[in-house]
């Protein structure tokens, strides 16, 4: 996998593989599929606060995506940040989350980010699993906060805090 910042005429793909999340699975608690000018707003939004954000390619194909982006909006939380990705659900279960953590901690500016939390969707060992085994410890479980597809969901995060 080729993986390379993004752009902003990335977002159709980004949206591609976004919208069967929402669509289809309770890993994100939007309900309703976002448009490309949508996507191309938030990718926007990320660059402007000067976060990472990538694309994975494999043969021209935008295959998945992962970014970090404010944890919260007050100013002392600024050397935190949450990570977030997305891959293409054909593309699931072939290590490319692990390649796109490899890379983003390769070039990780660790002068400005000092911790890392990642929000996830219970039950998923997929994403447990790929966050621990890049030293993420859970730090917390909500019980039933989020309503979709009929049934209650709960999430819990999990945090990092960079050497």
């Amino acid at each position: 996998m080729h993986i390379r910042k993004v752009t902003p005429d990335d977002a159709k793909a980004i949206c591609l593989i976004y919208n069967y999340y929402i669509e289809h699975t309770a890993i994100t608690f939007e309900t309703k599929p976002v448009s490309v000018a949508e996507i191309q707003r938030r990718i926007k939004d990320v660059l402007k606060n000067n976060y990472p954000y990538y694309v994975g390619e494999i043969n021209n194909r935008v295959v998945g995506y992962c970014y970090l982006s404010a944890w919260k909006q007050r100013a002392a939380y600024n050397p935190t940040a949450e990570v977030t990705i997305y891959l293409d659900k054909d593309f699931k279960g072939k290590g490319l989350g692990y390649t796109f953590y490899e890379y983003l901690f390769k070039y990780l500016d660790k002068k400005r980010f000092h911790s890392l939390i990642a929000g996830i969707t219970l039950p998923n060992e997929a994403s447990v699993r790929l966050h621990e085994g890049f030293g993420f410890h859970q730090v917390s479980f909500m019980p039933e906060i989020g309503y979709k597809f009929d049934k209650w969901l709960s999430v819990g995060h999990w945090h990092l805090l960079l050497d």
